[in-house]
């Protein structure tokens, strides 16, 4: 009888991974992007926050110094809680490389 509550409490700790890794991923894209504006001279910080999800584009945080950081808060599946703050930067070499 242990297995079901056993199963459920994986299930919940794989989809909490899935969508950490989901707000990663955006993060990561949307630093990309940001860099990609900064580098043909556009606004990194709007291109990174248009290139969010809108689930992760409230709350989140773009921070333009030598790279472009982005910060959102991962999605948290069960209500009551918030998720941890994951941070992503991307930086693009004017040289090409």
């Amino acid at each position: 009888m242990a297995i079901l509550p056993a199963l459920v409490v994986c299930a919940l700790i794989a989809a909490h991974g899935v969508a950490a890794g989901w707000a990663v991923w955006s993060a990561a894209s949307a630093a990309r992007a940001g860099a990609r504006a900064e580098h043909v001279g556009g606004d990194g910080a709007d291109a990174a926050l248009r290139a969010l999800p809108g689930a992760l584009r409230r709350g989140a945080r773009v921070e333009t110094d030598e790279a472009i950081e982005v910060t959102v808060r991962a999605p948290m599946l069960l209500p009551g809680g918030s998720g941890p703050a994951l941070t992503v930067s991307s930086r693009l070499d004017p040289g090409g490389g």
